[in-house]
């Protein structure tokens, strides 16, 4: 059965350290899908035989492998093997945007959409990164006052052991403008979220607005992102905004009236009819349904 590879014990967003959390993969195959959020970046250290799915493509896996996922790319796993055995951690951009020598993670081999890798491990290099994750797992609970910093410092080695073991391939022709200025609205409109305090409200909530940051005509924004990725520039936003509020109904008490504020809706009574719109159901029937 496919199952994300979030268990069920990550279905809130509390995190014991702002925008990571650690945790031990021990569900059985044939756990259910858990109601993971999708703006977190994701390292899976997994044995086993199952089938990922990245994307539209899937492989079938038998051995340890490290799966880099980005949260713009769906995933699935269906696991073959008794139980699932491994390590992981969620993390958001933020939380590794100091690092040295990390780049971007939008433009990072690892998590580069249409790329997310799969790497397979030697045992030693099972060892190595099982000893990394067992590291933060410990750290992430502790009363240490600098455990970010060394939370921060394993999730670096993990990072680099990545690029080490499966080096990016041969550099091509570079993006194209559209491409270019695709990645840039995307990047700004996934750096908006999450949304973890009621303090917060989206700064970019129109096309118009993201085409004013980013110093282009809308119409130009447009036809470089329907280039790029087939889709139009609104489809990417609708689709963003309504995870962010099936997120934010889930894992939060927020009222609805608070979450369309945040969201950027002048009326509670926008939210719903956009929300009813893109879904086929009100936000107060879709959070019934997750209780």
């Amino acid at each position: 059965m496919p199952s994300d590879l979030v268990p069920s014990a990550f279905t809130s967003i509390a995190l014991p350290l702002q925008g990571f959390k650690a945790y031990r993969v021990v569900s059985p195959a044939n756990a259910l899908p858990s109601a993971g959020r999708r703006d977190f970046y994701k390292l899976v250290l997994a044995t086993g035989q199952m089938t990922v799915g990245l994307g539209a493509e899937t492989t079938d896996l038998d051995g340890t492998f490290l799966l880099c996922i980005n949260p713009l790319v769906p995933h699935s796993v269906v696991h073959h093997s008794a139980a699932n055995n491994g390590y992981a951690c969620v993390f958001t951009e933020a939380f590794v945007a100091n690092l040295k020598r990390t780049e971007r993670l939008q433009y990072s081999p690892l998590f580069h959409v249409g790329d997310s890798p799969i790497i397979q491990l030697t045992s030693e290099q099972t060892e190595f990164m099982a000893g990394l994750f067992r590291q933060m797992l410990a750290v992430q609970q502790d009363e240490y006052n600098f455990k970010e910093e060394v939370v921060k410092n394993c999730l670096a080695l993990v990072l680099h052991e990545a690029l080490r073991i499966q080096p990016p391939a041969e550099a091509t022709e570079p993006p194209s403008a559209a491409v270019q200025l695709t990645q840039r609205f995307l990047g700004l409109l996934e750096r908006q979220f999450p949304l973890e305090s009621l303090e917060q409200q989206l700064a970019l909530r129109t096309v118009q607005d993201f085409a004013n940051r980013l110093a282009v005509h809308v119409n130009y924004l447009n036809r470089c992102v329907k280039e790029a990725t087939g889709r139009p520039t609104s489809a990417h936003l609708a689709e963003r905004l309504v995870a962010e509020a099936q997120a934010l109904l889930r894992h939060t008490r927020w009222s609805v009236a608070d979450i369309a504020t945040c969201l950027g809706f002048a009326y509670p009574t926008y939210f719903n009819n956009y929300f009813k719109r893109e879904t086929g159901q009100t936000p107060a029937t879709y959070r019934k349904q997750q209780v």
